[in-house]
């Protein structure tokens, strides 16, 4: 995720927050490896119920996304406009991405109220609420730690679950399309964190580690509370 080229124009301070935020990232990787459904992925085992598991719990987070990323550009004043005006084209480029996950679901056989209907598993749960008091606070900079661990999941692990799961479901990228997207495009999204933590690293460090810190265990703990409502 942090590369040399990418950190070498930035602050002092900015490459010191990103080491800390590459630190808080390695220990996510360590988390998701202990979640079961990511460690039979990894070995093989992944099933065609634990897609559409997979599928069903993550569409709640992502509607969620789309309100708690909006609500944090409201609560940005003028003097970060900067920071509102990109939160607020994220918001517009993901804010229907819930089609995908549906789009894959009933591809793969899912029934498409089924997954409407699909409550917040408790981790999800935790997760949203947290985001969206974050995100209800003046000037939430914290926020682009959640951004880090959340677009770092499309950068560096999408394309190699879509991959992996087509391998072994046997089954083609037109059912993958949700994780594949976030793939190809997640990478963008992050050029664009980079410039803004180089802008505000210097007045708000320690809250956006911390807040990464906070994101990073919910989201795993979002995905080892699955179906479990």
């Amino acid at each position: 995720m942090i590369t040399a080229d990418k950190t070498s124009t930035m602050s002092t301070s900015s490459q010191v927050t990103l080491r800390e935020l590459l630190a808080v990232w390695l220990q996510f990787e360590r988390q998701l490896n202990r979640v079961p459904i990511i460690r039979r992925l990894e070995q093989g085992t992944f099933s065609e119920e634990d897609y559409m598991t997979l599928l069903r719990n993550l569409r709640p987070q992502v509607v969620e996304g789309a309100r708690w990323i909006t609500r944090a550009a409201s609560s940005f004043t003028s003097e970060f406009a900067e920071v509102r005006s990109a939160v607020i084209g994220h918001a517009m480029d993901e804010h229907r991405d819930y089609e995908l996950i549906e789009s894959d679901y009933v591809a793969c056989g899912g029934d498409l109220e089924t997954i409407r209907n699909a409550q917040r598993n408790i981790g999800t749960e935790a997760l949203a609420a947290y985001l969206m008091s974050q995100a209800s606070q003046p000037n939430p900079l914290d926020l682009l730690g959640a951004m880090f661990i959340i677009e770092g999941l499309g950068e560096k692990m999408a394309n190699k679950w879509a991959s992996r799961i087509q391998d072994l479901l046997s089954i083609e990228p037109s059912k993958t399309r949700f994780l594949s997207y976030h793939g190809a495009n997640d990478d963008s999204h992050i050029e664009k964190l980079y410039g803004l933590l180089d802008q505000y690293s210097d007045i708000a460090s320690d809250k956006i580690v911390k807040t990464a810190k906070v994101v990073s265990r919910l989201y795993a703990m979002q995905l080892e509370e699955l179906d479990n409502v």
